[in-house]
């Protein structure tokens, strides 16, 4: 949890986030850790299965104080499930969303972006974060095969998307996950797409022929967040068993 958190230091979560401990000790001695996006009872039978007495995700699995804990929803199931267990839940969410060389980061990685730095960046504690970050490629292309790579790159079928583009894209930003709240942000600092996980329906209008939209949803776009937990963990305490959970628990469905 230390080289977690000094990687990605816990007050550059936002001020409504919940990430940190969320169940457990953290002087217990790691068998193993399951990195996940989201946690459920069956991420712990995962986690179990596979010999791991800590879990850390993205998404916290508490996000607001139990006033229960019992067996009617699927939080305090797997509160208790993860007490009776003795597993450890741990949670690096908007705090890995901020950090440099976090989720943001690693998602412009995998298209390959280069030159990669936040926009809109904030000084938190003397150190650079952000939300969102902004990277070119090498050349330009046209915007259908930019929305071909990234369907590509994150395994969707379909992409949101407002009109294309009719010039070439090159400078792209990034914000994985609900980034909407930084599309015209984006605009202003030159970028001629802009890719997150979700978006309300009114903000694709009034942009045609001003920026790409690519919307690839929630999960999808921060699918890659375990490997950064992965490489973190496997630097600094590599006697440690990392295992990529195995258990998809996107809730949404494509019919």
């Amino acid at each position: 949890m230390c080289a977690l958190e000094q990687f990605a230091p816990l007050p550059l979560q936002e001020s409504w986030d919940n990430a940190g401990l969320q169940v457990g000790l953290t002087e217990t001695e790691v068998s193993g850790a399951l990195l996940c996006l989201d946690v459920n009872e069956k991420i712990l039978d995962e986690a179990i299965q596979k010999g791991c007495n800590l879990v850390v995700s993205h998404h916290p699995l508490l996000f607001r104080g139990l006033k229960t804990i019992s067996d009617l929803t699927d939080v305090q199931r797997t509160v208790r499930k993860a007490i009776q267990r003795d597993i450890c839940v741990i949670s690096m969410h908007t705090n890995m969303d901020n950090a440099k060389g976090g989720v943001n980061f690693r998602i412009a990685q995998k298209l390959g972006l280069q030159n990669v730095q936040f926009f809109a960046a904030k000084q938190v504690n003397g150190l650079e974060a952000g939300s969102g970050v902004i990277g070119a490629f090498a050349e330009p292309m046209a915007a259908d095969d930019f929305v071909i790579l990234v369907k590509k790159t994150f395994g969707v079928e379909c992409a949101q998307c407002n009109e294309l583009l009719r010039r070439p894209v090159k400078r792209v930003a990034i914000c994985g996950g609900a980034g909407d709240f930084l599309l015209d942000e984006a605009l202003k600092n030159g970028a001629d797409a802009f890719i997150t996980g979700e978006m309300h329906y009114h903000q694709y209008f009034g942009y045609e022929q001003q920026i790409q939209i690519c919307v690839i949803g929630h999960y999808q776009s921060e699918q890659f967040t375990t490997e950064v937990f992965q490489e973190i963990i496997q630097q600094t305490c590599p006697g440690v068993k990392t295992v990529i959970a195995e258990t998809n628990t996107n809730p949404i469905l494509y019919l």
